[in-house]
């Protein structure tokens, strides 16, 4: 029967504790990518509101260019509020999906 060397540098006094290393740099992938998709909404909103020029208004005068200017307005303000409804959608799933990732590498 042979007995296994002891190793030259010798057998550990002590086991290494637990996460005692290095720490792992945590990369912030997930807050760069919602600050990204925040500005786009953002960019989307501020061309939508400034695209109102009203181009079909040309050559209308008195109460039928106030009207035609009405109209645009309140198209513009509905595809605003399509846009923050889509921006309100978008951040709740991105959070739903967070707290998913967030989960799975907790029990991990």
């Amino acid at each position: 029967m042979t007995t296994n060397p002891t190793p030259v540098w010798g057998t550990p006094a002590e086991p290494h504790p637990p996460g005692g290393g290095a720490r792992k740099r945590h990369h912030r992938v997930f807050l760069w990518v919602f600050l990204a998709v925040q500005a786009l909404f953002l960019a989307w909103i501020v061309a939508g509101v400034n695209g109102n020029d009203h181009p079909s208004c040309k050559g209308l005068a008195g109460d039928a260019l106030r009207t035609c200017q009405d109209a645009g307005d309140a198209g513009t303000a509905i595809g605003v509020g399509l846009i923050i409804a889509l921006w309100v959608a978008a951040d709740i799933i991105l959070g739903i999906t967070y707290g998913v990732y967030r989960l799975a590498r907790r029990n991990a």
